[in-house]
Parts: structure tokens; sequence; C-alpha cells
């Protein structure tokens, strides 16, 4: 019976530390997939010195859903408002809700100077566009709406080297379907697996709205159909929003969208996609991911995302089975223990009372010490004495009769 209990102890002790250190290992193999999506963390790198929470959102939308830059502005002023009405107000320098908007104009014929030449797709961009993304910049800068220019073209790498056979050519003059702009900046092309999975081998450039006008606006945009006039067709709008209280950006911009724009939008809350508790969840939507029942139009950087939001639903989930696994154990092992107690019960009882009986015997002697008492051998030598004596008198008296 010993060796047994021993056997179940050497078990669930072997059970727990590999449950544990598979848990540890999913933990950390997750947080790593987690941050390699960096554009997920905008809302992290916005707050830095910040007194407020912030939460990123992303808002995409099919490409016949008539979201456009106006509407844009009428989101982000809608936040503020609602944001006004809970006593938050703008940090000197900073601004309150930084936001973005986007969408793929279309694919272009690019040259330049040289002889270098390349198709590429287009990606119109306005707002905070390059604070939402985790480009790598090789080299130049980035531009933003507030610039005096509004010519400049970010490229990724693929298309410099197409383009002019280096990355070191900030300044110098590309054309877009003939249209002149300069390079403002060059990005690396999409770095890991997930990005590369989901994005084609097609280089690409960035330009503002303004430049995706001259270019697509009286041609029309995405796969040469006109959307209006002008281009200002937006499928992805991004913000950065204070959250005083649990779930108040998300509801917020849930509620200014989906009353005109439902079926037509996918919002998606950034800051906590990748949580654990959120991403287990996601094995219950299996179907959202394999199946799609809309036309929204998710862009490179989105698709990734969503590729490591399901990879990490497998991970989170075998982390909590291992966790089940432990506490299992762990009942085991008490009822083990309880088992053992029960078996043990009678030999602990006579113990105890083995132990209490000594306790009273020893006392029971010591009172005897104190009362005076000779120990029993001292008893026993005196006696023996007496007859002696008595003997020896007895002796001389029949001699001297």
């Amino acid at each position: 019976m010993k060796n047994k209990y021993r056997l179940g102890q050497m078990i669930t002790a072997i059970v727990n530390a590999a449950a544990l250190i598979g848990t540890v290992v999913l933990t950390a193999t997750g947080g790593h997939i987690a941050r390699s999506q960096g554009y997920n963390y905008a809302a992290e790198r916005w707050k830095s010195d910040s007194k407020y929470n912030y939460t990123q959102l992303s808002c995409f939308f099919s490409r016949d859903s008539g979201f456009e830059i106006n509407n844009a502005e009428k989101v982000r002023n809608a936040l503020y408002n609602d944001l006004k009405g809970v006593s938050i107000l703008p940090e000197e320098g900073k601004e309150l809700v930084p936001h973005a908007y986007s969408t793929v104009a279309g694919k272009a014929h690019v040259t330049c100077e040289i002889k270098g030449q390349s198709e590429a797709e287009v990606t119109a961009v306005g707002g905070d566009f390059f604070l939402f993304r985790d480009f790598k910049l090789l080299g130049g800068a980035f531009f933003s709406e507030d610039s005096l220019m509004q010519d400049g073209a970010v490229i990724d790498r693929q298309l410099a080297w197409n383009l002019y056979g280096s990355e070191n050519i900030a300044g110098k003059k590309i054309y877009i379907n003939g249209t002149e702009l300069y390079i403002s900046g060059v990005i690396d092309t999409p770095g890991t697996k997930y990005e590369k999975k989901c994005s084609d081998d097609v280089p690409k450039a960035y330009i503002t709205y303004y430049t995706a006008d001259l270019i697509f606006g009286s041609g029309g945009g995405y796969g040469q159909e006109s959307y209006s006039s002008k281009f200002s067709s937006v499928t992805c709008y991004e913000c950065v929003v204070p959250d005083p209280v649990k779930n108040f950006a998300y509801n917020s911009v849930k509620g200014e969208l989906l009353p005109m724009y439902e079926g037509s939008v996918r919002i998606v809350n950034n800051t906590e996609r990748f949580l654990p508790e959120k991403s287990v969840n996601a094995l219950k939507r299996l179907d959202d991911y394999i199946v799609r029942k809309d036309e929204i139009a998710f862009p490179y950087w989105e698709n990734a995302s969503r590729l490591v939001e399901l990879r990490l639903s497998f991970i989170y989930g075998g982390r909590r089975l291992l966790l089940a696994i432990m506490l299992v154990m762990f009942i085991c092992l008490l009822a083990l223990a309880y088992k053992r107690l029960r078996q043990n019960k009678q030999r602990l009882r006579r113990a105890a009372e083995d132990y209490l009986s000594e306790k009273l015997r020893k006392i029971k002697k010591g009172t005897g010490k104190k009362d005076g008492g000779a120990p029993e051998g001292e008893s026993s030598e005196k006696e023996s004495e007496q007859t002696k004596e008595s003997k020896n008198n007895k002796n001389q008296k029949e001699e001297l009769k």
C-alpha cells in the first residue's frame, strides 16, 4: 500500500511538472507571436506618459459601404463629444483622438528618372496613417496630411530596388501612371511570416488622398471602377481613443457606425484581441475565419493579425487545458492525502493513546517521589538488611544459653 501511494505521488508530480513547463512555454510562445504584429499596439505607442488609458480600434468596410473621408471626420467629432461628456479633454500638445483612414486605390505602372519600372499596389492614406503601422523605415521620412507638399510617396524596398536598384533614394522622383511624385521614404517589405503569407509579391506604394485623386479620381479606384468624381473612398478607419472605463471607446465607435453601416463594417478592438481570454474565444468563431460571409475589405496587415488570432486560439486553448490538468492533479493529490489519512487514522489514535499513557505513568511516578515513598529497589534492600540483622541477634541469644 505504501509503495502504491508513493507511485501515485510520483506520477502526480511528473504530470504537474510537465503541465507547468508546457504552460510556461505556451505562454512565452503566444506572447512572442502576438508582439510580432506590431500594428495592434498603436495605443501603447501613443499613450507614452499620458494620464489616460487608450484603446486602439480598427473599422473595416466593404467597398460599396459608402464610407468616405468626411464620414471619418464625423466619427472623430462624435468621439470628441462623447469624451467631453465624461470630462476627458485634450492634453497640452497632444492630439486627443489620433485617427487614420485608407484604402487600396489600385494597381499602377511606376517609372523613374532612369530606366527602372515596375507594377505596384497603391494605397491612399490619410490622417496619422503611419502612426498605426509598424513599418520599418529604411530611409527618408513618413509624410502626413499636414505636410505642405502632398505629392510625396512612401514605397517599399522591393519597389525601390525595381526602380533605382537601391534603398537610399529618398527625394528622388517617381511617376505613378505618369503623375510625378517624389519619394518621401522607403520602408522594409512585410517582415513576419504571417504578413508574408497575407501579402502578395506586388511592390507597394503609399500616397496621399490628394495624389490618389489626381491619379485615380476620374478613372476610378480599385479594379478601375469609379467610386465618385473625387477619390475619397475609405475601407479602413482606425483611431486611438481614451478609455476612461472598459469598452467606452468601443461602444462609442460602435454606436456611431452600426446604425448606418451594419453588415458593411467590422469593428476590431486591437488592444484586447490578443489577450489569452479573448484569443481562446476565437475557437468559437472558426467558421468566421474559414468562411467569408461578407464583402469586408481587409488589408494584408489585418489578415495577418486574423491569422495570428487564430493561431493564438489554439495556443492559449492548449494552455488552458494544461492549467486544467494541473488543477485536476492537485485535486487528486489532496484525495490521495485524505485517503492516506483515513487509512492511518487508527494507527495515529493508538500512537496518541500510547503517548498519553506514557505521560500519565511518568506523572504518577514523579508524584510518588514527592510523597516521600522510597523507590522499589531501596525498599527491598532495607528489608533484606533487617532480616539479616534479626537472624544474627537470634544466633547470639542461642550461644549465650
